[in-house]
């Protein structure tokens, strides 16, 4: 998960309590964010994936999830689809479903494994503290 010289300066410039903070809140956006990509892909509503993996890059940007965070801003180029299903270059709604879910699939791998890194990290911490 973390870039090792990210984690290192974020446990260097945030107290023990801070970073187990921001690490847990991490976690949180990982389950929560990978649950709104899920239901955004059963919804066929590439816009809120979209919006989802946006959410998710930006939280993986902050505590350094360098491969999550490049593979949800891939994720944010997935086709918009209209309300008839179409997006603007006419593909049919099944590529668009199967692009959405094989971004999706990519997503939850690099969340699972950025979620065990972090289990790994914070066990760091309790074995310091």
């Amino acid at each position: 998960m973390p870039d090792p010289s990210f984690a290192a300066q974020l446990a260097e410039d945030l107290s023990e309590d801070d970073l187990r903070h921001v690490l847990l809140v991490f976690g949180s956006d990982v389950t929560r964010l990978t649950g709104v990509l899920r239901d955004a892909v059963a919804a066929q509503d590439a816009i809120g994936f979209r919006r989802a993996a946006h959410g998710l890059a930006g939280a993986a940007g902050a505590v350094g999830a360098m491969k999550l965070e490049r593979q949800c801003r891939l994720a944010m180029a997935t086709p918009e689809l209209d309300v008839q299903g179409l997006d603007a270059r006419g593909l049919d709604l099944v590529s668009d479903q199967v692009a959405l879910t094989e971004a999706l699939t990519a997503i939850e791998l690099l969340g699972n494994d950025a979620m065990r890194e972090l289990a790994r990290f914070v066990a760091g911490l309790d074995a310091q503290g």
